[in-house]
């Protein structure tokens, strides 16, 4: 990987200046070709290749089916200054099809949605991480191996009965999970569940986090309270997740319940709480009396979230470079660059 990335940098540097936004693509065998569309990098992208983005916009059209196995990896959440030229943006949506098993997407904003099995047929092990996006879907419930992981989340999430890994995620809500772990997340919104009795009567519920047959642990319930309903759960294990309901007992026996008879709102838990905005720009911390909890729940526990969210990528570690040419005419800039795991 790391001679990979290496030999990545070196293409990359060979065009800085000459063009702007350029993508390389890099194939399993180690060849780079360079593209300056998205759409075109991958449709021309081969099977196991790997696409790079530098920071700046790009679009796929409303929406670009992936129907090959790739990893398309940009700059990161937090773009660094001096390796990026500010976050990699893609407009549109990425659907990621029959024949995509195995493929990924890192350190991108998306300002649509991730949807896999969009077509209706299984696609498996798939992973989304260090992505801010509007959501990600699965749309065929034997779709499995999904990944989700670290990533912010900004609107509802749909799984229809799909088995989904869903860890250290700042999120609005999700449902329909099936057979999934959902560990360490951060939701602070609800979404609506209907349900139907035995006389075909139905009844529509809010929820966080709607699962069934799902180990549910070290989740952070944000905007729950008044006796509402932050989990609708169906033979799942339930343990160690924090919410602010006295009353609510749907987290099981061991929740940390934050509700206080004088309650001080989530300000003085999080580090910058920032009205809940799901966004880097928010510090989800804990802070003050709330800190031993960390270890337990939030995203910062289990797998741990990434503050700096850097995906596989290239950066520089340190530099120099002469205020003037040599006497031959030649600026001899020395750069060391570390290749992230």
């Amino acid at each position: 990987m790391k001679k990979t990335l290496f030999s990545l940098l070196i293409a990359l540097m060979a065009v800085v200046g000459a063009q702007a936004q350029q993508i390389a693509v890099v194939t399993s065998n180690g060849s780079t070709t360079m593209y300056q569309n998205l759409t075109d990098a991958i449709n021309g992208a081969t099977s196991g290749s790997t696409i790079y983005l530098p920071g700046g916009a790009f679009s796929v059209g409303e929406m670009i089916a992936i129907t090959k196995k790739i990893t398309i990896i940009g700059i990161g959440h937090k773009a660094n200054g001096e390796n990026a030229d500010g976050n990699t943006t893609i407009s549109g949506n990425l659907a990621f099809n029959n024949g995509s098993s195995g493929s990924a997407v890192m350190g991108c904003y998306l300002a649509g949605h991730v949807s896999i099995g969009y077509d209706g047929k299984p696609v498996h092990n798939i992973l989304v991480r260090y992505c801010n996006v509007q959501g990600v879907h699965i749309e065929c419930a034997q779709s499995t191996g999904t990944i989700i992981n670290q990533n912010y989340i900004r609107g509802t999430c749909w799984y229809h009965g799909a088995s989904v890994q869903i860890t250290n995620n700042v999120m609005y809500t999700f449902q329909g999970v099936n057979g999934g772990v959902i560990s360490n997340n951060i939701t602070l919104g609800n979404g609506k569940v209907t349900t139907n009795d035995d006389t075909g009567s139905s009844t529509t519920s809010t929820y966080a986090i709607g699962a069934k047959n799902s180990t549910i642990t070290g989740n952070v319930c944000i905007n729950w309270g008044n006796g509402q309903t932050p989990l609708y759960g169906d033979n799942c294990l339930v343990s160690g997740n924090m919410y602010s309901d006295i009353a609510s007992p749907y987290f099981g026996d061991d929740y940390i319940n934050v509700y206080s008879s004088t309650w001080v709102g989530w300000d003085s838990i999080f580090e910058n709480y920032n009205s809940g905005a799901i966004s880097p720009a928010s510090n989800f911390h804990f802070k003050g009396s709330y800190a031993k909890y960390e270890s337990q729940c939030g995203i910062y526990a289990g797998t741990g979230f990434s503050d700096s969210a850097l995906p596989p990528v290239p950066y520089i570690v340190s530099k120099q470079i002469p205020e003037q040419t040599d006497a031959n005419g030649y600026l001899n800039i020395k750069m060391r660059v570390k290749a992230s795991e």
